[in-house]
């Protein structure tokens, strides 16, 4: 049986990842990531990884395993965009995942790689999912991780450009705001979606951030949210999909309100809804995102047709299923 390998297998979309991965059966599942004293570990405690790799071992293991080593999924990442440590930051979403390209590319792998929304700032250019380079040099990031991010599809960018690339399949995949199951650890960084819930099922009113640009009255800011499984989906998509390579945006195509989504969680749990609207900490006024809403045009022209599920179905799903049960984990 072949090997698949998952770095960031413990986090919050690889852990859905995996656990997708080893329902189907036709591989081994590999997950490299570092758990700390973290919660994190109960990610993965419902499911029989075949190995657990340090990610400081990680290309001694790939080595050593080389000829059973299918696909790569790298999604390890440093994924704060509170983050201030931009050495860090580099550290583990460039320096690495230019190791993992090239270790890929070398050995004729297929690679499936996480980019992000993060990447088009305060969405000035729109939100493309083009490589073209004159394109990719006018985003403007406005954090850390997104400069991180954009600074790695530009690198891929300029391999295929330069013919340099000669993996048999290569993906990015722009997420935009994933939330579901198994995002718990994540604390400050927990979607907007999950961080409410509590408030709303102990029966309090839900906090939301007071908006300061003229153009978006309070609550009314957007997100393009997507329920994780809908990301997992494309990703298993691509396994299936061996000739599909290319940079896509992964998202529903259609940005909600967070009045929306506060109304979607009081509904799922049965109770009017409550909101406040709350002041924004000043280090995050000049650098946050009011509209974010992917383009996923190309996405479906490379053929991925499953319809996203709706922000009222997810979060219904997320509560009922996951945060209203003693085990809220996938």
């Amino acid at each position: 049986m072949k090997t698949i390998l998952v770095t960031g297998g413990g986090g919050f979309i690889g852990s859905n990842l995996v656990a997708a991965l080893l329902d189907r059966g036709t591989h081994n599942i590999a997950v490299s990531d570092i758990f700390g004293t973290s919660e994190k570990w109960r990610n993965l405690s419902k499911h029989h990884v075949f190995e657990v790799v340090e990610p400081v071992h990680m290309f001694e293991w790939l080595e050593v395993n080389r000829q059973q080593i299918e696909m790569v999924y790298h999604l390890g990442a440093v994924s704060s965009t509170l983050e201030k440590d931009i050495d860090l930051i580099l550290k583990n979403n460039f320096s690495l995942s230019l190791k993992v390209w090239r270790w890929c590319n070398a050995r004729q792998v297929r690679l499936v790689y996480a980019s992000s929304s993060a990447t088009y700032g305060n969405g000035a250019s729109g939100f493309e999912d083009s490589m073209e380079l004159d394109y990719l040099h006018t985003l403007k990031p406005m954090s850390g991780y997104g400069w991180s991010k954009q600074l790695f599809d530009t690198h891929v960018a300029e391999a295929l450009a330069d013919g340099e690339c000669v993996l048999p399949q290569w993906v990015g995949l722009k997420f935009f705001n994933n939330y579901g199951p198994n995002e718990y650890h994540k604390e400050d960084q927990r979607s907007v979606i999950c961080k409410m819930a509590p408030q709303a099922i102990q029966g309090a009113a839900v906090r939301l951030f007071r908006s300061y640009n003229e153009k978006y009255a309070e609550g009314e800011q957007m997100r393009d949210m997507v329920y994780v499984r809908d990301s997992v989906n494309v990703m298993l998509w691509c396994l299936d999909n061996p000739k599909i390579s290319g940079l896509f945006n992964v998202g529903t195509g259609k940005a909600r309100s967070f009045n929306d989504m506060a109304h979607a969680m009081f509904a799922a749990i049965g109770r009017e809804a409550k909101i406040m609207y709350t002041d924004m900490p000043e280090d995050l006024i000049p650098n946050y995102q009011y509209f974010t809403e992917s383009n996923i045009t190309k996405l479906r022209a490379a053929g991925y047709d499953k319809p996203f599920t709706s922000l009222e179905e997810g979060i219904k799903d997320f509560v009922q299923n996951y945060l209203q049960k003693s085990d809220p984990y996938l």
